[in-house]
């Protein structure tokens, strides 16, 4: 077990960490992310209050439909990654990190109360449900066994308030953080333990700990708030202006708008990239050097991948060495071995997308 933003979760169960992961890529494995902060948001003005924040276009969700997004500054930095969905009940729904739990919170409550002071009609409510998340290619066929929906109408980021294994009021969500197919499961907390226990009473389901979590995302070119992207990187240089919705590129509308938005299109001085390397596993602060032996970068997140059997990594480098394919040089234990820019993800995703 660690500590971690105030809480205490496992880093593996009775499985190793490698184990874990090959089963969350072969079968499904059920993580507890109890520790994110969920928020609702209400009101007419609700999206307004939110696009005030975010980078995307929250208007154009259609109903029970989300979008991974991200807080900004005014600088244009990262302040934390999130999913917006619209509930179809009338509300935002919103999940973000449990490390940046106090300063998301503030932003969103002080932006509820200088847009209620204008006489917009919005309200924000933290919630205190638990969060499960059910990943692997198995997870639909395990999860279909308790809920009356028929999971086949849930696409990739699609949501629906339903009952699961008789526990009722639990919002699935189509989505994860491992690459693979899966569900995110908002269940009263009072109930968390009885839903994870019908989950596990099927042998294709086992627990996953942090460990798992962080080679799966990793393999999968999924940033970690606070490693690979934070308030000193801007969504173009982090390789994430794919979250910035057209109609807030063209009005310009959003915090960091003025520094974004040309970094478009005069390419950002530096970019995250996928790096595969040889030798001993990498690690974040791991220099990153240019063939000649320069230091150009540094790595933010790495690991050995249990699924290529090589080791993978991201980091960040100047845009001229940022195309995949580029030989470069990282730095372990004052040793110099060859690494090789490479396109992410490492391992390909399996997202349960309607065709």
């Amino acid at each position: 077990m660690v500590a971690f933003a105030g809480w205490s979760l496992p880093v593996q169960y009775r499985d190793s960490h490698v184990n874990s992961h090959l089963h969350t890529r072969q079968h499904c494995s059920l993580f507890d992310v109890s520790h994110m902060l969920q928020t609702k948001i209400f009101g007419c003005d609700r999206v307004k209050l939110m696009e005030s924040l975010v980078v995307g276009d929250i208007a154009e969700l259609k109903p029970n439909q989300g979008t991974l997004s991200l807080f900004t500054n005014e600088a244009g930095g990262i302040l934390d990654d999130l999913i917006v969905t619209s509930a179809s009940e009338g509300h935002l729904y919103v999940v973000s990190n449990a490390g940046c739990r106090e300063k998301d919170l503030t932003l969103m409550q002080d932006k509820v109360r200088e847009l209620q002071n204008k006489g917009s009609d919005v309200a924000l409510e933290v919630m205190d449900n638990a969060l499960l998340a059910l990943q692997g290619p198995t997870a639909a066929q395990v999860l279909q066994a308790g809920v009356a929906d028929d999971l086949r109408k849930l696409p990739f980021m699609t949501s629906a308030v339903m009952e699961v294994f008789g526990v009722s009021g639990c919002r699935v969500t189509r989505c994860g953080y491992t690459g693979e197919d899966g569900v995110e499961i908002s269940v009263p907390a009072a109930e968390a333990v009885h839903l994870a226990a019908a989950l596990l009473k099927n042998p294709e389901v086992k627990l996953a700990g942090l460990a798992a979590r962080d080679s799966l995302r990793l393999e999968a070119g999924l940033c970690l708030y606070g490693n690979d992207i934070d308030e000193h990187t801007t969504p173009v240089e982090g390789s994430l202006s794919w979250t910035l919705g057209k109609r807030r590129r063209a009005a310009m509308d959003f915090p960091g708008a003025s520094v974004i938005v040309p970094q478009l299109k005069s390419k950002a001085q530096r970019r995250r990239v996928g790096l595969m390397c040889d030798g001993a596993p990498v690690r974040a602060q791991s220099p990153i050097l240019s063939p000649e032996g320069t230091v150009i970068g540094a790595v933010t997140s790495g690991c050995p991948s249990p699924c290529l059997k090589k080791n993978v990594a991201m980091g960040y480098v100047p845009y001229e060495y940022s195309r995949p394919g580029t030989p470069l040089l990282v730095e372990v234990r004052r040793k110099q071995q060859p690494a090789v820019v490479s396109k992410m993800p490492f391992v390909s995703t399996n997202y349960y997308i309607l065709k």
